[in-house]
């Protein structure tokens, strides 16, 4: 009989996501001509389409595939093209972080590589997240058989939590701005994570999916910016939020060479040399017109054009933001990030939040609860719709509560 791994029976039995869309289409099949006027804030998928310059490049490099001087098959390495670690590169430099090509390596997505990662560490550590957190942190580290502790991102500490030196991690995950809070991490607090995890021989694998949304100056936007970093933590980013890739799936992930660990023998061990073999074994590249059109997305017309898209979703946040000052409903994010994570009114739960949401006003948002303890009582909104859903969504809000 084949053995099966039984962590998997310690996970929630649904997903987040499953869990809201299993309760929308019961809603649906029950008010069909009711959920006509649903609204969608739920899921942070994009809606604006992919910008015309990557739209360009992803055409002529399909027209390409179609020629044989110009055909490409497999890539050799699997790490991604020079031409896009290349232009990741120079990305990093534009805003301060020395991170080199050779330190690159492309991927599907962010979350892929943040649940995958864990694959080059052994099963058995200590792995701290902080709670609110993004489900596939905990849940990839509860199917590898990890021991998973919480940091309490709080009201009362601005949802941003802190390391406590009395508490020994050997990995720990960081998502700055935070999905799902919209919280920020400073270059103070970010340093004091670092000189954290440097003490204690940790990794920080630290999530920058939405680093675009940054508009503040003094918010890092990766925590390579930050003295020591390169030492201790890996980077895991994507091109979902930054440019629309979520139907057409990039990102990347940068191990620093100076991030070495011990194996059982005390040999140095330098994790992107086994992440760059696991990646090998496991993942055969990202195609040819899609790295094309990601490396669009880092030339000066491409950066021009995705930040066009992203100052839409940002007047959305605003409008939502707005909204909840009206309505005098406490929030955090909005600012740096395209989430808005509310207080549920009069003390409500975050899931008979959604339910009245679903079924009153026909508004579907993602509860807090599902994020972890500290979530129950809150409630995230995204800034991904349009300016007219976004617009008539938080009107129907207003009648709701007012």
């Amino acid at each position: 009989m084949a053995k099966i791994n039984e962590n998997f029976s310690k996970l929630k039995k649904n997903y987040l996501f499953i869990e809201i869309a299993k309760r929308i289409k019961a809603y649906t099949e029950s008010n069909p001509e009711e959920a006509k006027k649903l609204i969608r804030m739920g899921i942070g998928d994009v809606t604006r389409p992919l910008a015309p310059v990557v739209v360009s490049a992803m055409e002529k490099a399909c027209a390409e595939l179609g020629v044989k001087e110009t055909f490409r098959g497999y890539e050799d390495s699997g790490a991604g093209y020079d031409f896009l670690k290349n232009a990741v590169s120079d990305y990093y430099k534009s805003f301060g972080a020395d991170v080199s090509p050779d330190e690159i390596r492309i991927s599907d997505g962010a979350k892929s590589d943040c649940g995958n990662i864990i694959d080059i560490f052994g099963s058995g550590n200590t792995v701290l997240v902080t709670d609110p957190a993004y489900p596939v942190y905990v849940d990839s580290n509860i199917m590898n058989g990890n021991d998973v502790i919480f940091a309490d991102s709080t009201e009362e500490n601005g949802f941003a939590a802190m390391p406590d030196k009395n508490i020994k991690a050997d990995l720990i995950y960081l998502c700055s701005p935070n999905n799902p809070t919209g919280s920020v991490y400073n270059k103070a607090q970010l340093k004091e994570w670092v000189d954290y995890a440097l003490a204690n021989n940790a990794v920080i694998i630290y999530d920058a999916a939405y680093e675009a949304f940054i508009t503040e100056d003094d918010i890092p936007r990766s925590i390579f910016c930050i003295e020591g970093a390169k030492k201790c933590a890996i980077e895991i980013c994507s091109l979902s939020k930054t440019a629309g890739f979520t139907g057409t799936r990039c990102g990347y992930t940068v191990i620093p060479k100076d991030l070495v660990q011990k194996d059982s023998n005390g040999n140095d061990v330098h994790l992107a040399d086994i992440w760059a073999r696991r990646q090998g074994s496991k993942f055969n590249g990202v195609s040819y017109p899609v790295q094309r059109g990601a490396e669009a997305v880092f030339t000066p017309e491409g950066q021009k054009q995705c930040k066009e898209n992203i100052a839409y979703y940002q007047e959305n946040a605003r409008v939502i933001a707005s909204t909840c000052d009206e309505l005098g409903i406490k929030y955090t994010g909005g600012v740096n990030s395209p989430y808005i994570w509310l207080k549920c009114p009069n003390d409500m739960g975050s899931w008979d939040f959604f339910d009245m949401l679903l079924t009153k006003i026909q508004v579907v948002g993602t509860p807090g609860a599902g994020f972890g303890k500290n979530g129950d009582g809150w409630f995230r909104l995204t800034a991904f719709g349009t300016h007219e859903a976004t617009k008539e969504a938080m009107e129907r809000l207003k009648g709701l509560l007012k």
